[in-house]
């Protein structure tokens, strides 16, 4: 069988030192990198900005915004800040809208009352108004709609979210850790009538001495032990023993620092460039269709230089 490998995309940290910011965009581009996606986090960089800022300095690289959380922004606003982006930059930018992180939506005093509904309703009269048409009583002046809608896609994980990405958007974004078997999980859910887009993120290292890769990358894993990330872990064989490692540590340091290396190789993209591409294309061949490295260790532009070795 032949296999398509998925699109090799990086993240930019967010909090990166600003003087970076744009170094590291043109970096990637440099490289070779066929996406950057920017984040967007409670209390870091806004997602626009930062996805306009790395456009207007490279040529041919795809920017993701992953995610603009739905409740934030007014759909009507976001439509024309959306429209202008895909305006200035034709056919370069996907855009990611999810829930957002409950936690922080509820600090922020936006959490909406029914979740799904509301971003339901929301990605629907988004797309209607970048397309020209009316939505909830408004309309775009013809003068700022866009030539194309610019590809909308979900960053969600309950079943019922992802199912909504299947009916309505245009691909789904997977947080790390993704796995092949995480990602055939999500994609029943997902159940795409037509082309839908898989896009994944993973912790990444990358060098010629696999055991020094893991090491990189193991800090990155100290989050995934917590309950957030049980369907991430769910379809996996050593599932049950890893929420039992976790049950048994007092901090999540020392419930990374003992997981085994073998796991850590799973939920990662770590190793040597033959095997980090080897698991791209298990990803590939699970369905995915962009795998994005989030760069571990102290240095995000000596790393993004390593993760290039992949290309």
């Amino acid at each position: 069988m032949t296999t398509i490998r998925p699109r090799m995309g990086v993240v930019l940290p967010r909090d990166l030192p600003s003087p970076l910011v744009l170094e590291y965009a043109r970096t990637a581009e440099r490289l070779g990198f066929d996406e950057l996606w920017v984040v967007e986090d409670l209390g870091y960089r806004g997602g626009l900005v930062q996805a306009t800022a790395v456009l207007g300095v490279t040529t041919r690289i795809r920017v993701g915004i992953g995610i603009l959380p739905a409740a934030v922004r007014n759909v009507a606003f976001a439509a024309m800040e959306i429209a202008t982006l895909e305006q200035l930059f034709p056919g370069r930018t996907d855009v990611g809208i999810g829930h957002g992180m409950p936690g922080w939506l509820r600090q922020a005093g936006c959490w909406p009352e029914r979740p799904l509904t509301f971003l339901s309703e929301y990605v629907t009269a988004l797309r209607a108004l970048l397309g020209g048409a009316e939505a909830g009583g408004v309309r775009l002046d013809p003068s700022a709609v866009p030539a194309a809608v610019p590809p909308l896609l979900l960053g969600v994980r309950g079943p019922r979210s992802l199912a909504l990405a299947g009916q309505i958007a245009d691909g789904t974004i997977l947080a790390e850790p993704v796995t092949p078997e995480y990602t055939a999980a999500a994609l029943e859910s997902i159940a795409p009538t037509g082309e839908h887009s898989v896009v994944t993120y993973n912790i990444g290292a990358v060098d010629d001495d696999p055991h020094a890769a893991v090491e990189a990358v193991r800090p990155g894993l100290e989050w995934i032990g917590e309950a957030d990330w049980a369907p991430h872990l769910a379809p996996l064989p050593f599932a049950e023993e890893f929420a039992a490692l976790r049950a048994r540590c007092s901090t999540r340091e020392e419930f990374v620092a003992r997981m085994p290396e073998e796991w850590v190789r799973l939920l990662a993209l770590a190793g040597t460039p033959e095997q980090v591409r080897d698991r791209i294309d298990e990803l590939g061949r699970a369905g995915v269709t962009s795998s994005l490295f989030i760069p571990a260790g102290p240095d995000p532009m000596a790393a993004l230089t390593r993760l290039a070795a992949v290309l």
